[in-house]
């Protein structure tokens, strides 16, 4: 199959989302450093959020210039949507933590980043493969595993937020940050999905 220079783009720029949203774990993980600078985390993950923007926002402009693209105008939003989700949940996760002074993060918060630095690294490298789908299938089945994964975490963190252990105002700033969190991991089995549906419809 012969690309165009306007379908490159495309995947010029998907791949460019990737790697946002893998640099974009790589920042959150810093967080699981309990001395990290936290309003530090959150400038850095801010200047991510407004490169997935600007990403975002090129790919939209593309999509209304273009009579042709790589494959469905409808999974190109799907996909470059679902991306631009997950940094916008751990941009606005960071940023309340530094706006609410929230307090120490309990382990399987910790738990959490580390799924989520796993899912985004997947997610950057996947993106690069997109022109060929080759070798896709072992990214969503370790992506759909991570999010179920965090699942699991985010059902028992609830458990021992709601077990007393807390003060109410300390357990709805930790509960909002673990929300946005659980967030940011369905936007990476979004985005996995997407990839799916892509290349079984182009395979």
């Amino acid at each position: 199959m012969r690309l165009t220079p306007r379908e490159n783009a495309f995947y010029d720029m998907l791949r460019e989302a990737g790697r946002n949203v893998a640099t974009s774990g790589e920042v959150l993980a810093q967080l699981l450093d309990p001395g990290s600078d936290r309003s530090a985390v959150a400038v850095a993950m801010r200047e991510c959020e407004h490169r997935g923007d600007s990403i975002t926002h090129r790919i939209l402009r593309q999509l209304n210039k273009s009579f042709v693209t790589p494959f469905d105008r409808e999974y190109i939003y799907w996909l470059a949507g679902s991306l631009d989700d997950v940094v916008d949940a751990m941009e606005e996760a960071t940023d309340f933590l530094v706006v609410a002074d929230v307090g120490p993060l309990v382990p399987l918060m910790s738990d959490q980043i580390r799924l989520l630095q796993r899912a985004t690294m997947e997610t950057g490298e996947a993106m690069s493969r997109l022109k060929t789908l080759q070798h896709l299938e072992s990214y969503w089945i370790e992506v759909n595993r991570l999010e179920n994964e965090a699942d699991q975490v985010y059902r028992r963190l609830l458990s021992q937020l709601f077990s007393g252990e807390y003060d109410m105002m300390g357990m709805l700033k930790l509960r909002e940050v673990a929300d946005l969190f659980e967030q940011a991991a369905d936007a990476l089995e979004h985005v996995a999905h997407a990839v799916e549906t892509i290349a079984v419809k182009e395979s």
